[in-house]
């Protein structure tokens, strides 16, 4: 087995959900990713890239078909190199990593670049199609955003429990009280907050120039998500998104469950990760060390 070296790492800021980001296709996103880091490796030859693995959990809109192959070829790579996107949910991106990491441990490839995308912002809407022609009645239209639509009817409920839902039932087994959990999330934004004030993650970001219609493109260069002026009573007065509020102090699930996740300052964003994991035989003659 070939030892495995990550050799570079670069995102996007994290978005909010429709925020600074709303106005740029996931596509171009990954491009935009991609092409920051042959930038930082110029002894590369882009030709010596053996695949482009991606992770994408939504696949419905603007990164439909082959995201991970659109983002290569948008980003200026060779035609010659191919690409291959992966859904595992919510740890797509982890996936893509994984199996780009595997194939140069076996051998399959010596320089791959392996990440994922993703743009809830622009998730569209679908209308599935009538099983017959000319159907009476109203059609539903399900939003892509997050979450699951056109269930098949077979399957069992409890195998498609929303993720706010699951951590609602994590918290009642567990019994986290909702204190504990703004406590965690206030921790969590203090933190974050002193390692982006000292410039922590500089190095690992490349700025998004955002096109208006007058004037010049709005440069996006830090995390949108992070909450310096986050504290306990405001969090406090945030209301639970899927129980009400006595039930999330002193509830327990019934048959069925429900859910009393708040999503406490985490945002669905479109921050995205490139890493080019290469076998160590390949990383000296690029001027790279792992």
């Amino acid at each position: 087995m070939n030892t495995v070296y990550l050799v570079d790492a670069v995102r996007t800021p994290t978005g909010r959900y429709n925020g600074a980001l709303a106005s740029v296709r996931p596509d171009d996103l990954a491009a935009h990713t991609i092409r920051e880091l042959l930038a930082r490796t110029p002894r590369l030859d882009p030709s010596r890239i053996e695949d482009v693995y991606f992770g994408n959990a939504n696949g419905a809109g603007e990164e439909n078909r082959d995201v991970a192959r659109m983002a290569a070829l948008l980003a200026g790579l060779p035609t010659s190199v191919p690409g291959v996107t992966v859904n595992r949910l919510c740890a797509s991106g982890l996936e893509a990593v994984i199996q780009a990491a595997r194939a140069i441990a076996c051998g399959d490839a010596h320089i791959t670049v392996a990440g994922g995308v993703e743009s809830m912002t622009r998730a569209p809407y679908v209308l599935p199609k009538s099983d017959r022609p000319f159907p009476a009645g109203h059609a539903e239209v399900y939003s892509t955003t997050l979450g699951w639509r056109m269930v098949n009817p077979t399957m069992d409920p409890q195998w498609t429990v929303p993720l706010g839902e699951s951590a609602e039932l994590i918290a009642d087994k567990h019994k986290i009280s909702r204190e504990q959990q703004d406590e965690y999330a206030l921790d969590s934004h203090r933190k974050a907050a002193a390692a982006q004030e000292a410039g922590l993650f500089d190095a690992e970001i490349t700025p998004v120039a955002i096109p208006r219609r007058k004037g010049e493109p709005v440069v996006f260069g830090a995390d949108e998500c992070v909450r310096p002026d986050a504290s306990l009573e405001a969090m406090a007065r945030l209301k639970p998104s899927f129980r009400t509020a006595s039930e999330a102090r002193w509830g327990s699930p019934p048959a069925g469950g429900w859910g009393r996740h708040r999503h406490r300052g985490q945002r669905v964003s479109p921050q995205r990760w490139r890493r080019r994991p290469p076998s160590r035989r390949r990383s000296g003659p690029q001027g790279r060390r792992p």
